[in-house]
């Protein structure tokens, strides 16, 4: 796992806290609602972080339905299943997204909110889930849009590296770093899918104060241990982010737009 992915520690709680109902809510209400439901549908969900698309599923699923949540992070599922109402039709499983552990033509749909960002190799990720899809299955997922469409991303990301004259923490280069649709598209037809199509979809970013938003935005995420890795302090790198925010959002409460694309193909 690399440190990009490595969300352990207290870093689940954060995250779940201070991002989960600011920036990962409002796109998982519109990833749920995009699943094409059937009675006995099966779905999996990779990357399911701290399940908060899991939950949003579980909303949407028939009664009869099968959801399989995984994620590469034993500390996201174990949040994850702590934070989520037992239920007879979800299933946790710790998997790596590039090499799924079921058989192939196994799921209806697969569902992944801002995982795909984060793997070493997307096309190998892709691959796995058109493998692991039965003929005519859904792939649903969402991406960041460029940092510069997404100011809190770019706030964190400037302030921080402002920090570090050299060696500067990169981490917001990731989730932000897979943008161009184009790639988008033609990395999805390579691992064989059809039917693709990406909408770009804005929504409200609403956190109760700046500090709670540059909270998470420091914490909740590896950016934190790459702060601590260099031997800085990440308080005074928190306070710097949260004036910033406030500066261009408000501090209580903190409001801004923010962007992602969002892709449906068909296996």
């Amino acid at each position: 796992m690399t440190t990009n992915a490595s969300f352990v520690g207290s870093i689940p709680q954060v995250y779940d806290r201070h991002l989960g109902p600011v920036i990962f809510e409002p796109y998982a209400r519109d990833l749920a609602r995009r699943v094409e439901t059937k009675p006995g549908l099966c779905v999996l969900e990779t990357a399911c972080g701290t399940g908060i698309v899991t939950r949003r599923l579980l909303q949407k699923l028939p009664a009869d339905a099968h959801l399989v949540s995984t994620d590469l992070n034993g500390a996201m599922i174990a949040h994850a299943r702590s934070m989520t109402p037992a239920d007879a039709r979800l299933e946790w499983r710790e998997a790596d997204a590039q090499q799924l552990p079921f058989p192939d033509a196994s799921f209806d749909a697969l569902v992944c909110q801002f995982g795909l960002m984060f793997f070493p190799d997307r096309l190998a990720g892709l691959r796995e889930a058109r493998r692991v899809l039965r003929r005519g299955g859904q792939l649903l997922f969402n991406v960041w849009d460029a940092l510069a469409a997404n100011d809190f991303g770019r706030i964190a990301h400037e302030t921080i590296t402002s920090y570090f004259p050299k060696d500067p923490p990169q981490f917001y280069l990731t989730p932000f770093g897979w943008h161009d649709t184009r790639d988008v598209r033609a990395t999805v037809e390579r691992a064989g899918f059809g039917g693709i199509a990406i909408e770009t979809v804005e929504c409200d970013a609403v956190s109760e104060s700046a500090h709670s938003f540059a909270t998470g935005l420091v914490r909740g995420n590896p950016v934190e241990t790459m702060i601590l890795e260099r031997g800085a302090d990440p308080q005074p790198i928190l306070a710097a982010v949260e004036r910033k925010l406030s500066e261009a959002w408000g501090s209580a409460p903190c409001r801004g737009k923010m962007r992602a694309h969002v892709l449906s193909a068909k296996a």
